[in-house]
């Protein structure tokens, strides 16, 4: 049975985005191994990541916890490449299929000698951090890195349109570049509901119908860039004094964000509800989906919100504007835009019409990024990576099995 192994720096990135590809791999009969950071100094996120070994563990999944740290320069990285090589020396690997940045770069270097003995390298970029309008300094170092270590790396996968045209003319060197749509959303979890289910499940959850809710799901982070919903606020309950924001998720802005909630005297309009694992509840009570992201790979959240057939309005950047058509299912706005969003928060507000007509197109656009064509797509990817040379043996014909279970 040929071994694979699913890389990435931390636990939470192989739970929120791998479990997919590990059950369509072991569908395909590989044995499967994962490798990440299962370790985090907040007790309730070490936790959660000891529950998923448990769980991955339980699935025949062999795990490999080792301390990758996500700032490039920690020393402790080093450390990690010379584990991570001495892993993948031993276990002779079909096929790597390594993610997020630096578990990209760390295994692609360890990941040499072991590609000349026929080991394939497929390298999943969730958003470059070279783009449009990105610093200088971001250009100098992650892209000279990446432009090098495409010579260790057959198989480039991208999630969004500027990222693949960007790969393309710069003329990476991999042998192969894809573009796939993003993750897989579960269209079976994400789904619209009807009002008097949610008027039921606002009761269970603290609130009531006559709340318009805004939802924003994401790490508390600069990159996410929650001050701007926060801000936004101000001018919302001028005119809708029933507002109310939910920003879901943790991160090391969180006590940032809630000393400017305080200034702004918010604290009954806006909530910090850190993480939460009924997200696709607290979507489906709510009215509108707020992304005000600086940049994106192509975000989960915005799909979950496209599932479940409502009405976005999200910053004008890459990945958002992958999925968001300005006036059809949602409206796209500057990076700093304030006023602009409460205003068409607002325009949303006072129509039902209009959410409901952008919400319904939102559900017309979603067959292209469901988990089973995400999937389907990756089956083509996996089998012409291990049987590139015999071209026969590459079909559809176990697409159909790659679910969530």
């Amino acid at each position: 049975m040929d071994k694979v192994l699913v890389l990435a720096s931390i636990a939470p990135m192989i739970e929120g985005f791998n479990l997919p590809n590990i059950h369509l791999l072991q569908d395909e009969g590989y044995e499967v191994h994962v490798l990440a950071n299962f370790k985090d100094e907040d007790t309730a996120a070490n936790e959660r990541n000891h529950r998923f070994r448990k769980q991955l563990e339980q699935q025949r999944v062999t795990v490999f916890d080792v301390a990758i740290n996500r700032n490039p320069f920690k020393a402790i990285n080093y450390m990690a490449y010379k584990e991570i090589k001495q892993i993948i020396d031993r276990e002779n690997y079909a096929f790597i299929h390594c993610h997020s940045p630096i578990g990209g770069v760390l295994s692609r270097l360890a990941a040499r000698g072991a590609r000349k003995r026929h080991t394939k390298v497929v390298y999943t970029a969730h958003g470059f951090h070279f783009f449009k309008g990105a610093p200088k300094k971001n250009w100098l170092m992650y892209y000279t890195v990446e432009k090098w270590l495409s010579r260790y790396t057959d198989c480039l996968i991208t999630i969004n349109e500027e990222d693949y045209r960007t790969a393309l003319a710069k003329q990476f060197k991999m042998k192969r570049i894809e573009k796939i749509s993003g993750v897989g959303i579960n269209k079976n979890k994400f789904k619209p509901i009807d009002s008097e289910l949610k008027d039921l499940r606002r009761s269970l959850l603290g609130y009531n119908k006559e709340e318009f809710l805004l939802i924003y799901v994401g790490e508390l982070s600069k990159r996410k860039n929650q001050h701007l919903a926060i801000a936004m606020m101000k001018n919302v309950i001028q005119t809708i004094p029933n507002a109310k924001l939910l920003l879901v998720g943790d991160g090391e802005l969180r006590e940032q964000y809630a000393q400017q909630i305080r200034d702004l005297q918010l604290e009954e309009n806006v909530f910090l509800l850190g993480y939460r694992t009924d997200v696709d509840q607290l979507m489906s009570i709510s009215d509108i989906v707020i992304s005000t992201s600086t940049q994106e790979g192509l975000p989960v959240n915005l799909l979950e919100a496209m599932g479940t057939g409502l009405p976005i309005i999200a910053t004008d950047c890459r990945g958002n504007r992958d999925l968001i058509h300005h006036g059809e299912n949602g409206y796209l706005i500057g990076l700093e835009e304030d006023e602009r969003l409460a205003g068409y928060v607002d325009t949303l507000y006072h129509s039902s019409s209009l959410r409901e007509d952008f919400g319904l197109k939102s559900l017309e656009y979603l067959d292209t990024y469901s988990v089973q064509a995400v999937m389907s797509q990756m089956v083509q990817i996996y089998h012409f990576v291990n049987y590139a040379q015999d071209s026969s043996l590459i079909s559809e014909r176990k697409a159909t099995k790659a679910y969530i279970k």
